[in-house]
């Protein structure tokens, strides 16, 4: 049942979840392997510094499950492969879902399966196919029990921010977001938007299904804790980080941190002496 697996994702004290992405190497991009170049180890890194959730591919997820490690991170599996994340695009983009992919999840014992739906400017064929995956994920994520987390990304245009750069436009984050749980999603992925100030308007949209923020692009300690802070106190439900946590120089100090700020309320200052 769903509720057993959110059980496994949310922290029961604070209701929060942090989930730490390590899904980047599906993209066949060269620049988002940096820090996971030796993924059994970074895993077994962060397992050692006890985030709620590991996001990871069909590929790498046993190297978690096959820990032997009581209360161990839960498994977050990443559904969909896609070719939209380069300088230089190619001719052709897609976003395509692995085959029984909730099936796949329920053999790999994960507490959640996890699905993009892109706004790319000038590419809504690549929007059609992400809605098409999120249609064919619903039904079987509903039989199985398996609780569907949609990331609704917004993009800048390539030619001015290629490479991943993703657009915190508040007036097109919204909307994308409610279409995400109109589709029938049970955990919303969402970018932060440039002004944090403003973010409870995007976990209004929501309309009661959790927020979780992801990390945006490479920020200093200082800034990215601050980030944190200002998002969680106008309503997410926690983060999914990636690149901030796994290109540190010190992965388990900052994702020890960041849980310092997601479930225990810590402020900067307090979040930063555990970076010391």
């Amino acid at each position: 049942m769903k509720t057993a697996r959110l059980h496994r994702l949310f922290n029961p004290r604070s209701r929060r979840c942090f989930d730490v992405a390590l899904d980047h190497g599906f993209f066949n991009e060269p620049s988002f392997l940096a820090g996971i170049e030796n993924l059994p180890a970074a895993i077994r890194t962060l397992v050692d510094a006890a985030p709620d959730a590991i996001q990871l591919t069909v590929g790498q997820a046993p190297h978690l499950q096959a820990l032997p490690v009581r209360g161990k991170p839960a498994l977050v599996l990443r559904t969909d492969v896609a070719n939209v994340y380069g300088t230089e695009l190619p001719r052709t983009l897609f976003s395509r879902v692995i085959d029984d992919a909730v099936e796949q999840a329920v053999r790999l014992d994960a507490a959640c399966v996890v699905v993009n739906l892109f706004r790319i400017p000038g590419e809504p064929e690549v929007t059609d196919q992400c809605i098409q995956n999120i249609c064919r994920l619903k039904p079987a994520c509903d039989r199985y029990g398996m609780p569907l987390m949609v990331e609704p990304l917004v993009f800048q245009p390539n030619a001015k921010a290629g490479g991943y750069m993703v657009d915190g436009d508040l007036r097109k984050i919204v909307p994308l977001v409610r279409q995400a749980v109109e589709l029938g999603a049970d955990i919303i992925k969402a970018d932060p938007t440039d002004d944090p100030a403003v973010y409870g308007r995007v976990i209004e949209t929501a309309g009661g299904i959790p927020v979780l923020v992801r990390g945006g692009s490479k920020a200093s300690e200082e800034e990215i804790l601050r980030r944190t802070v200002a998002l969680l106190a106008q309503g997410a439900a926690g983060i999914v980080y990636g690149r901030n946590i796994i290109q540190h120089p010190q992965p388990a100090k900052i994702t020890r941190a960041l849980m310092a700020v997601v479930h225990d309320g810590a402020d900067v200052a307090a979040a930063l002496k555990l970076l010391a």
